[in-house]
């Protein structure tokens, strides 16, 4: 008896509608950390074209699928993130941070200014 209880409970929740997952929102390619911002003219460029605006790169990080390329300047350094678009091809520009060599943050748009003058 205890057998046919437990049977027909169990085929009776197998029958129950399930309730639908929830689906997780897509992680966004780039990570954002405090700092960032946007320079219109930097965003979307490639590496080959930032390196003919602002001259070879004091230094390039690959990690991954991003790459951080980082210009130096008289008064500032310029770090540059570059991902791939989400369905493929050249890794561009997507993110932008400027500091001074105290590491204090500055104007992203006048760091990359002064990079471009020298």
């Amino acid at each position: 008896m205890r057998r046919l209880i437990l049977c027909t409970l169990l085929l009776a929740a197998a029958c129950a509608p399930r309730p639908e997952t929830a689906s997780t929102p897509a992680i966004p390619h780039a990570p954002a950390t405090s700092g960032q911002v946007e320079h219109r003219s930097i965003n979307g460029m490639t590496a080959h074209e930032l390196i003919q605006v602002y001259g070879r790169p004091r230094l390039q990080v690959v990690e991954g699928d991003g790459t951080k390329l980082q210009f130096a300047g008289p008064n500032c350094l310029l770090d540059i993130y570059l991902y791939p678009p989400s369905g493929g091809g050249t890794p561009r520009a997507t993110l932008i941070e400027a500091r001074n060599a105290q590491g204090n943050d500055v104007n992203a748009q006048s760091c990359a200014a002064s990079i471009q003058d020298r």
